[in-house]
Formats: structure tokens, sequence, C-alpha cells
């Protein structure tokens, strides 16, 4: 079995690939931890899932946060046996990255760019819709050549949260109508159809700037709600991060 780990701002997600598949697949708070806490929680979910760790060969991570980066490749050595493959430009992408500072790119951008192009062919957009969300674009020629950033929806809705007096805690969910009736709806109406519309403007004028329309795929925590609205969506992957990095691990494991 293989081991996956994707460590993002606000969550990290784990997962297990038994050949081809996904075994199981766990969310954790990315919050700094020990060695040891990394490495116990591992094996926990891994035992609480009916596998066993002591079968896991290899392991891959890809990371935006580089102060947890260490404690959980510590935790894979320690509790697991095995060292894990760090994703960076230094390894085999089968990408080439071609923006003006290739090491200010996320390597879970890279990762969601591998998997869209893999899956999708090229050109291909793929959109992953966290606590930001990125644009990543993948040129006819196979290059990574960069895509656009803005605040994800859990971000605008924090803020309007706190900053408006008498605003409820509502949940996110694809509004029945444009016009809210009342505080929740309309709340409702004014981020997912406003996100939609970020979404759809940024892929218009993509497809403008590479001069065709493109498969557009989407992953992260609100890329269903979105997708309910967005013109230019054409797939949701919510699985896109962990199937490049075992597409990844299978290129560089070679």
């Amino acid at each position: 079995m293989l081991l996956v780990l994707d460590i993002g701002n606000t969550n990290s997600v784990v997962g297990l690939f038994e050949g081809g598949s996904l075994a199981g697949h766990w969310r954790l708070s990315s919050v700094e931890r020990t060695s040891d806490e990394a490495g116990i929680m591992i094996r926990g979910l891994i035992g609480f899932a009916g596998m066993d760790a002591l079968s896991i060969e290899g392991a891959i991570l890809s990371s935006v946060v580089p102060s947890l980066e260490e404690a959980w490749r510590d935790a894979m050595r320690s509790y697991l046996g095995v060292d894990p493959i760090v994703v960076s430009r230094g390894i085999d992408l089968g990408l080439k990255v071609r923006v003006d500072n290739p090491d200010e790119v996320g390597a879970d951008r890279l990762v969601d760019s591998v998997a869209a192009m893999t899956k999708y062919g090229k050109p291909v957009i793929s959109v992953d819709l966290g606590t930001a969300i990125t644009f990543d674009v993948v040129s006819s020629d196979g290059a990574y050549i960069g895509g656009a950033i803005a605040p994800g929806l859990s971000v605008s809705m924090e803020t309007l949260f706190r900053r408006t007096a008498k605003m409820p805690q509502i949940a996110l969910a694809v509004p029945e109508r444009f016009i809210g009736t009342n505080t929740v709806s309309a709340t409702q109406s004014g981020v997912v159809n406003g996100y939609a519309g970020l979404v759809d403007a940024i892929n218009e004028g993509i497809f403008s700037e590479l001069g065709t329309r493109t498969p557009v795929i989407a992953t992260g925590g609100h890329a269903e709600i979105l997708a309910g609205r967005s013109r230019t969506i054409t797939h949701v992957e919510p699985w896109l991060t962990l199937e490049g990095l075992l597409i990844l691990y299978r290129r560089c494991a070679k």
C-alpha cells in the first residue's frame, strides 16, 4: 500500500492507495504536532480502517506549510519504516514549470496540474476550491504556465460573520434562486453565485489567452457546490490531489 499526504494551510488529507484504488482517506487539522503524535495518529487511522501499517511500502507528501513537514517525515520513517518522497521541482514531475519564479509555485498546485493533465489531457485548467481558490493552467505543450489565486469561500464567510452584526452562521448550499427572501438564502445566493461568477470570469479570461476552451477540473471542499452554478467547470474530482500524488510516486519510485 501507498500512503499519500497533502499538507494544506487549514487541513491536511491523508490517503491510502491499494493498487490504483483509494482504500481510505482522512482529513486532519493542519496544526503543529510532534513526530510521535503524527506517527501515533497515522498508525491509529490505518488500524481503525482495518489495515496493517506494516503493509505500507512507500509514501509521498506535498506541503505548503514548511513548519509541519519535518514532523510528518520523521513520523513516516519511525512509525511506518518508509522514507517519503517530498514533492518539489527537484523530482520528476513530468511537467515543465514555465513561470517567472518557479520556486514560488505551491507543491499542491503542481500535483493538481499533473493529475489534471494525466486524466484529461492538455491544455487543461484545475481549480482547487480550498482556503484559497487556485487556478492552475497547463499549456498544450505540457507546461505549467501559471494561473490565479483568490480568497476561498470559507475565508470570505468567516470575515462576513465576524464583521457583520446579527449575521447568523449558515451552511453553504446551492441557492434555489438568485433573489434571496431571507438572510440565509440571500447570503447563500451572494456567496455561491458570486464565487461561481468569479470562477467563470477567470476561466473565460484564461480561455481567451490560451486561444481555446479547455476542460476545467474542480477539486477541494467547495467544488460540488460551485459546480452546480458554474458554466465553465466541466468535471469535479474530489481526490484530484491524492491521485496526483499517486501518479508522481509511481513516476519517481521507478
